[in-house]
């Protein structure tokens, strides 16, 4: 089963301030442990969404509305992902839990979502 792990933004992540040295290390051990279960297929960060564009689709037959980031509020912009590949659900909140606050400070979010 896959389940995606999704990493929220922050304000500061949304200001492209990178994590401190000793999460980064935390993330870098965390990743490794992901790799020796086998259960990592990929984990990404995304850049800022000052950097991105939205597409909605208003009406059928009617073109797509683009629109520029940056997008508020910055806890509900995806900042980053871990694919993995488990088990069960169980097995997927068991990893999650393991993850270090991916933001620090106590404003890391994450959001597991199985993969259809």
């Amino acid at each position: 089963m896959l389940y995606l792990l999704l990493v929220k933004a922050s304000t500061q992540s949304e200001e492209g301030v990178l994590p401190s040295t000793a999460l980064r290390e935390s993330m870098d051990r965390y990743l490794d442990e992901l790799d020796a279960a086998g259960v990592k297929v990929m984990a990404k960060g995304l850049a800022p969404s000052r950097e991105a564009i939205r597409i909605a689709f208003p009406a059928e037959g009617m073109e797509p509305v683009l629109t520029n980031g940056p997008f508020l509020p910055a806890e509900d912009v995806v900042a980053g992902f871990f694919l993995l590949e488990v088990a069960s659900e169980a097995e997927a909140l068991k990893w999650a839990l393991k993850a270090p606050d991916p933001q620090g400070n106590g404003e890391g979010r994450l959001e597991l979502r199985r993969v259809y």
